[in-house]
């Protein structure tokens, strides 16, 4: 019996106060820099669903869904449930020397959803599973290049960073492994580098995160019988798209006829509790990477496939199938991008609003008026992106909804809420939306004032 007296809430509660100084002195100092710069560095006390609530009591709408972590939103129950039940059985996990049942019980059930697609190997990131997608790609063909896309985002580990198509996040952190960008939907650019016959694969996002662009109609199943007539093969990132997200099971299964060779996913499988990523694939390229029992585990992770994370899946698949919230996404996302489009005719910076089920892209762009546009060049001269940031500003401050600048000098802002956000949610952040961009194309108010702040920190900081 245990005498270590550890009691967390007292704890939290002796200490919680201190967050943002213990962050500033322990961790990345230019969180809470930035938090504080923004107006953002609020202490939230209590989440549920696609809300959470301040000390208070004020609810804010979650928009963000932890960068997509928070698929079925924050504490489901059934997720909870499970977590509590995988730690109460006593389970003898992660022995190394067994075959536990949970690991294959998920993988089962993923495959459920993935036609096409033999295996699995779990991992704990999204970025984990693009590493391992890269390494299966590069072993199963016997070559080294992979190709990716002009501004995707597949990870900062070395070897995600390698097919990361911003150079803001590469910047510093040279050699990476051989890679070259095309451009998203170029297929002329993609046949001109397999020609050169060292390409293991190309790796893309359906939707790519960083300004939410959807790959063209009929390009991914093209791109498949390119590289698989040059002996290359298709990896597909739905590490933020994939578990319902843009009104599918899969992003790629919205296109007709497109069968991966590799798929990653994450995210929303942990249920928001327990980091896990799979790395789905063939028969044959699994068998490639394992081909004997010399090498049974030349591509494992100390906590891959333990048993919470494998539970917190098994309750993440259940719920999104006996709540329908694949069916949801579809519905809801539909209304959100109806309502928003509606706008652009109304406000002349908002120039697109794109994307599927509950992943929608706001970009702004020049106005045609001439006081406005004066106003936008000159946040445009201190720095791109000023503009959008200055719209999820006042969204948090004033309505409460949090929401996220889409990249680094982007004006597209991008929402990525809980699958389980409602038509009332819906129409909360429309009407603060709404209010929002009235302030803003009156020329004047306080989000101008802000946005002269923001000038002032962007030219400081060059």
């Amino acid at each position: 019996m245990t005498t270590t007296d550890f009691d967390l809430g007292k704890l939290l509660a002796e200490r919680a106060g201190e967050r943002y100084e213990l962050h500033a002195r322990h961790l990345n100092h230019q969180l809470p820099r930035m938090l504080r710069t923004l107006g953002f560095d609020r202490t939230y006390e209590r989440a549920e669903g696609a809300h959470f609530w301040d000390g208070e009591g004020n609810d804010y709408l979650d928009m963000l869904a932890g960068f997509g972590v928070m698929g079925l939103g924050r504490h489901h129950p059934v997720v909870r449930r499970a977590l509590h039940d995988v730690l109460d059985a006593d389970l003898p996990d992660l022995t190394r020397f067994d075959c536990a049942p949970l690991p294959g019980l998920l993988a089962e059930r993923l495959l459920s959803h993935s036609p096409g697609l033999d295996r699995v190997y779990f991992g704990n990131s999204g970025a984990e599973a693009v590493e391992t997608a890269l390494k299966f790609a590069r072993r199963a063909t016997g070559r080294e290049r992979v190709l990716y896309c002009a501004h995707a985002f597949h990870g900062l580990t070395a070897g995600a960073l390698s097919v990361n198509g911003e150079a803001c996040f590469r910047d510093g952190f040279a050699p990476l492994l051989p890679d070259t960008a095309i451009g998203l939907g170029d297929l002329d650019a993609l046949e001109r580098e397999l020609r050169r016959g060292d390409v293991a694969a190309l790796i893309v996002e359906p939707i790519q995160g960083k300004g939410v662009h959807e790959a063209p109609p009929g390009f991914l199943r093209a791109a498949r019988e390119l590289l698989h007539r040059r002996g290359a093969l298709l990896i597909v990132d739905e590490v933020q798209t994939g578990l319902g997200r843009t009104g599918d099971f899969y992003a790629y299964q919205h296109e007709p006829d497109v069968e991966p060779d590799l798929v990653c996913v994450a995210k929303a499988l942990s249920g928001g509790y327990v980091p896990v990523s799979a790395t789905l694939g063939k028969d044959w390229i699994f068998k490639k990477v394992y081909s004997s029992m010399d090498r049974v585990v030349v591509h494992s992770a100390s906590f891959g496939a333990n048993a919470q994370a494998m539970a917190a899946g098994l309750a993440v698949l259940a719920v999104l199938e006996d709540e329908d919230l694949v069916g949801n996404a579809r519905r809801t996302g539909a209304l959100l991008k109806s309502r928003l489009t509606e706008l652009v005719d109304r406000y002349e910076m908002l120039h697109d609003v794109r994307g599927r089920g509950l992943m929608v892209g706001l970009e702004f762009g020049r106005p045609s008026s001439l006081g406005l546009r004066s106003r936008w060049t000159m946040l445009q001269t201190a720095r791109k992106g000023l503009f959008a940031q200055m719209v999820v500003v006042p969204l948090l401050q004033r309505h409460h909804i949090l929401t996220q600048v889409s990249g680094d000098r982007l004006e597209v802002i991008k929402l990525i809420p809980p699958l389980v956000l409602t038509e009332r949610d819906v129409e909360r952040f429309v009407a603060a939306f709404t209010a929002v961009m009235d302030e803003a194309h009156s020329g004047g108010g306080l989000i101008w004032d802000f946005g002269r702040t923001l000038v002032k920190q962007a030219v400081a900081n060059r």
